[in-house]
């Protein structure tokens, strides 16, 4: 738990509603055939790859991170989709029953309800209910910390709830996210004037065009010193934030938890060899995001979208690692990343030292071998250090592509010059002769190579016929 959330009064106001709310939650999974169909209608990619257990699983733990009571979970197989209720008519007066009994107050539904389909089975539950995507809404509203993190998740709420009139309007109110179908002062405001609502969204669209582009700014003023950025991406609980820590020994909250990370974090790098990169740790992914919160999270995205390096951490424990996988690469290719850009992600396997050592050395010789596209595949442990050197040696020789290594000798009296190498150029090597003076292997950026030359006239490109370079 972060500090922010154990002694903010709203949150633990939030917390001891959740923990007396009872949840039962819902898993009404097509079965395999209805699920083909299904794919082509915009189900996960990982969706078939998962048992229903796993899914529902899953959908309970997204319900425990907001301290939601779950006091059980259903299976409910389905064939296909009733257009009124989701569910067939058995099944409804199934579920109603476990409501009454187990007393919830809560329904969950892990699937995408549309608002007719929400208000039949609140009234045949005899309680409110909330589908997957109300629920992910209301999760990122708790972990928002930034005020932008905070507008793009109203901002998407808003637009989740703009044609669902008779929910709760609470969040209309809340400066931050929390439990809009928990109750409180909106409840009893039923007719909700929509052009209220739209005025609202455009000005939280007109503040985040602000903060747009003062991170335009931001990223701008990166590149008038330009430093590589790595992005790191993967599965919600994927252990990103904790890879994050270890690189950087920096202190992000990471946590065994759903989404303990939303807002970005951008922090610097230095690798083997002495050059520094931007490594940004972003929002966890899930399987069927709901695309307004993809679409809200954009211009925070924008750090993937345009990143030199993307690392995809990946739970390589995890008995759904495939899907989770899957679902990844499908928010990827929803970004725009297609597989020509494939060449830039490297699948980091992370939590090795939850293996036994027979599964460690399948892993490890697994990971040997080209993946999809060629991508590369390092085995890690963020919590132990296991492989971590690897991983950043791989990082610098995917920047290097391209870069040129250059030979060149410096005298002993050139400290400024030996300091403007290493500031600004990777050093491969360094040896000093018996007079002292400096022999040295560089690589060099492309956009620095013009500064480099003019610095060094003399050093020489390795691989390069012509002589050393003549200068006026």
């Amino acid at each position: 738990m972060s500090s922010t959330e154990t002694h903010s009064p709203g949150f633990d106001l939030e917390r001891r509603r959740a923990e007396h709310t009872h949840v039962l939650v819902v898993g009404p999974y097509l079965s395999e055939r209805a699920m083909a169909r299904a794919q082509g209608e915009g189900a996960g990619a990982g969706s078939a790859l998962r048992t229903p257990e796993a899914r529902l699983d899953e959908a309970a733990g997204l319900t425990r991170a907001i301290d939601l009571n779950v006091k059980g979970a259903v299976h409910a197989p389905l064939t296909q989709i009733r257009p009124a209720t989701f569910l067939g008519k058995g099944k409804v007066e199934e579920i109603a029953e476990v409501v009454k009994a187990e007393e919830c107050d809560l329904v969950m539904m892990d699937c995408a309800l549309s608002p007719v389909q929400q208000r039949n089975l609140e009234k045949a539950f005899g309680a409110k209910v909330i589908d997957r995507t109300g629920l992910i809404l209301e999760i990122f509203g708790r972990r928002a910390r930034t005020r932008e993190g905070s507008l793009q998740v109203e901002l998407a709420h808003l637009a989740y709830q703009k044609s669902r009139l008779v929910r709760s309007w609470t969040h209309l109110e809340r400066q931050r996210g929390g439990f809009g179908f928990l109750g409180g002062p909106g409840e009893t405001q039923i007719e909700t004037d929509r052009r209220l609502i739209q005025e609202r969204i455009s000005r939280i669209e007109r503040d985040l065009e602000g903060v747009k582009k003062t991170r335009g700014l931001h990223r701008r003023s990166r590149q008038d010193v330009p430093y590589p950025v790595v992005a790191l991406v993967g599965y919600t609980n994927a252990g990103k934030s904790t890879l994050f820590n270890r690189l950087t020994r920096a202190d992000v909250l990471a946590q065994d938890m759903l989404f303990a990370t939303l807002d970005p974090t951008l922090r610097g790098l230095r690798l083997p060899h002495g050059a520094k990169v931007m490594l940004s740790d972003t929002v966890g992914f899930i399987s069927d995001l709901p695309t307004m919160l993809v679409s809200a999270f954009r211009a925070t995205l924008e750090e993937v979208i345009e990143a030199d390096v993307i690392l995809h951490v990946r739970d390589i424990s995890h008995e759904d690692t495939e899907a989770q996988s899957a679902d990844v690469s499908a928010i990827l290719h929803d970004l725009g990343i297609e597989a020509a850009d494939q060449r830039r992600i490297i699948e980091v396997w992370n939590k090795a030292d939850l293996l036994d050592p027979a599964q460690q050395e399948r892993i490890i010789n697994a990971a040997r071998r080209p993946g999809p596209e060629e991508r590369q595949q390092m085995v890690v442990s963020a919590v132990t250090g296991q492989g971590v050197d690897a991983l950043l040696m791989a990082i610098e020789e995917r920047l290097a592509e391209g870069r040129g290594r250059y030979q060149l000798r410096l005298e002993p009296s050139d400290g400024q010059g030996l300091a403007w190498l290493y500031e600004n150029t990777e050093v491969m090597t360094r040896k000093s002769d018996p007079k002292g003076r400096q022999r040295l292997v560089v690589r060099v950026a492309p956009d620095r190579v013009e500064r480099f030359e003019r610095r060094f006239p003399e050093a020489m490109r390795e691989g390069a016929e012509a002589a050393p370079r003549k200068r006026a």
